[in-house]
């Protein structure tokens, strides 16, 4: 009787309450998907490495009317579709031959469910490794491709890594299979996403380990941009958000078909003013020489050839 009593009792918080009902909600909703299927066309995912400008980019592309964004990421919904859980902790990737009709539908249903039918908006950092996933369960998507020097990208990963578990990995896959002991065992897990190939890094330095996550995201964004129509494949430099960012904005707006209003250009003008940074401050180029000139300088060579290909200087 007491435990009827206390579950009884737990039903009167308003939070619990909320909760319940926020839940009941989307079941409904969830299952209305599964009946009616409304339409969600051509959704948007900003992709690219962490801290490569990505969230800036979203924030901007957000103001746009007709689309329909969370307005956070989402890493929970692709874990539980496809993941580390799935294919024996090998990374966050996940591959055209890895997607499956289900995994399509179970993305729209969450998405229905919380937004409504609609053009999407997505930014979820591990997406940049699952280009090729996302064109297959979504052959209609556009992916807006966000890079940044080299030099300043794992800068500011370090950072990241550095503000306490913010970024950290195990609060939303858990304890990790194997021993991370990076920078001499100062960092224990993996802070933002989970690349192919990080167990060869859990006992590398801090800025070895930033300089593998940076490019890998790289790598696998431009390979998987061949299983993209051109038409539907993005480009922006980080760098032309700093110099130009009204221009950068206005042209992305004219590729994805979306309105670019006098609201939205002030915005853009303004840039500079509204940081989204979490971790260092207002953006600007260079910032490594402040911040982590000697642990930079130390991974140059690594980061080279993809400087290069992405047509940075060395």
């Amino acid at each position: 009787m007491s435990a009827i009593l206390h579950k009884l009792g737990k039903l009167r918080d308003p939070e619990i309450r909320a909760k319940n009902l926020e839940a009941a909600r989307l079941a409904a909703r969830e299952a209305w998907w599964d009946i009616a299927r409304p339409a969600l066309p051509e959704p948007i995912f900003v992709v690219g490495c962490s801290r490569s400008g990505t969230t800036v980019t979203y924030e901007t592309l957000a103001l746009a009317p007709g689309l329909r964004s969370l307005g956070y990421e989402v890493p929970q919904l692709w874990h539980r579709i496809w993941g580390p859980w799935h294919n024996g902790w090998h990374s966050e990737a996940a591959t055209a031959e890895d997607a499956r009709p289900a995994h399509g539908r179970l993305a729209r249903r969450f998405y229905y469910a919380r937004l409504g039918a609609g053009r999407i908006l997505d930014k979820t950092c591990i997406n940049v490794l699952r280009v090729p996933y996302l064109a297959r369960l979504f052959p209609d998507a556009h992916f807006v491709y966000v890079h940044r020097d080299g030099r300043d990208n794992v800068s500011s990963l370090m950072d990241g890594w550095r503000k306490d578990r913010h970024f950290a990995l195990t609060q939303f896959l858990g304890p990790c299979p194997e021993e991370v002991a990076i920078e001499g065992g100062r960092f224990r897990e993996w802070h933002f996403f989970l690349p192919p190939g990080w167990r060869d890094y859990n006992r590398a330095s801090l800025a070895e380990a930033c300089a593998h996550q940076w490019i890998s995201a790289n790598r696998l964004a431009l390979e998987g941009a061949r299983h993209v129509d051109p038409d539907r494949w993005h480009v922006l430099r980080y760098e032309a958000l700093l110099e130009a960012p009204v221009e950068a904005f206005e042209r992305l707006y004219a590729r994805l078909g979306l309105e670019f209003t006098p609201a939205i250009r002030r915005r853009c003008a303004e840039l500079a003013r509204h940081p989204t940074s979490l971790v260092s401050g207002p953006p600007k180029r260079a910032k490594w020489k402040e911040r982590n000139r000697e642990a930079v300088e130390s991974i140059l060579d690594r980061i080279a050839p993809m400087q290069e290909r992405l047509g940075y200087d060395a």
